[in-house]
């Protein structure tokens, strides 16, 4: 049986420094242990929602098997904003 057969808890976040942009993290992963670059980029994350991912769930903007596969391999997944657009401020101090 496939991860995606048997489902996956995680938890949602959104980020703050980044309108729409959402980080997905195993259920049991700390947000601590997200690479420094992703942490610093999103800011201060506030959970949005728990869920139950399996393979007949759908999500509104990303393939459900794609953020499983995510999830199962690195413990997280990252939402970008519709279109791909992220905000990229001028310096440190945003």
């Amino acid at each position: 049986m496939s991860p995606a057969d048997a489902g996956i808890d995680c938890r949602v976040y959104r980020a703050a420094r980044q309108p729409d942009l959402y980080v997905y993290v195993r259920e049991g992963f700390l947000l601590a242990e997200l690479p420094e670059a992703l942490q610093t980029r999103t800011g201060t994350l506030t959970e949005v929602m728990p869920l139950r991912l399996h393979a007949g769930r759908r999500l509104a903007r990303v393939d459900v098997q794609v953020v499983i596969a995510a999830l199962s391999r690195t413990g997280w997944f990252l939402q970008l904003p519709p279109g791909g657009r992220v905000h990229a401020p001028l310096h440190f101090g945003d």
